[in-house]
């Protein structure tokens, strides 16, 4: 398969291309905002577009990345809650519609969202709505994509690997592997289920 991976180089999108490099019938292509084989701003269609058409068709697509915003909700700003609907989002809600259009039949498509979605903590409004918001977008974008193109959603729990600058965040929760998380990216890719949240931790 050619899989396109965007976020590639951060923590989850590292240990998913381990995961995936393991299976020698792939063609991997790392994408990030500044580093990998190919960049992309998932917040601008122009660059979106320019992506695919470096990458040309593709089987699967998978994004480990967005921002949201952390803090107290009696301080928050529109202006704070919109850096993650455009971010986050958006971001991968574009990157998504865009691949559609380029995807093989029977191709693939991968967000993440996290353990927010189902799990609120303190500073994280923005964070959960989302997190949830991108599992409605999955659920329903799964009932419409053509060609047997199927969608899935990651949602991690706290990744061990970030307790260090995020457990005061994630009182008593347990955290999992990045290599653990990216075997729900596997899943989603290899497998045949569509318009689902692989929770991974929780």
């Amino acid at each position: 398969m050619k899989i396109v991976i965007v976020g590639a180089s951060g923590t989850v999108g590292r240990a998913v291309v381990a995961e995936l490099e393991k299976q020698t019938q792939h063609e991997l292509i790392r994408v990030g905002r500044h580093h990998g084989d190919l960049q992309v701003d998932l917040t601008d269609d122009a660059s979106v577009d320019a992506l695919f058409a470096r990458t040309g068709n593709i089987d699967a697509i998978i994004a480990t990345t967005g921002n949201v915003f952390f803090g107290p909700l009696s301080e928050m700003t529109a202006e704070n809650f919109n850096q993650g609907l455009q971010d986050k989002l958006l971001g991968q809600v574009r990157l998504a519609l865009k691949a559609q259009h380029v995807l093989n039949d029977g191709g693939s498509i991968t967000l993440t969202s996290g353990i927010i979605a189902d799990v609120p903590i303190a500073q994280g409004g923005n964070a959960t709505a989302v997190n949830t918001a991108l599992a409605g977008f999955v659920k329903a974008a799964a009932c419409e994509l053509p060609r047997g193109i199927r969608i899935n959603l990651v949602s991690p729990t706290l990744l061990t690997e970030a307790e260090e600058a995020y457990a005061p965040f994630f009182p008593g929760f347990e955290s999992v592997p990045a290599a653990r998380v990216a075997l729900a990216y596997r899943r989603s890719v290899e497998g045949v289920q569509s318009g689902q949240v692989f929770k991974v931790g929780y």
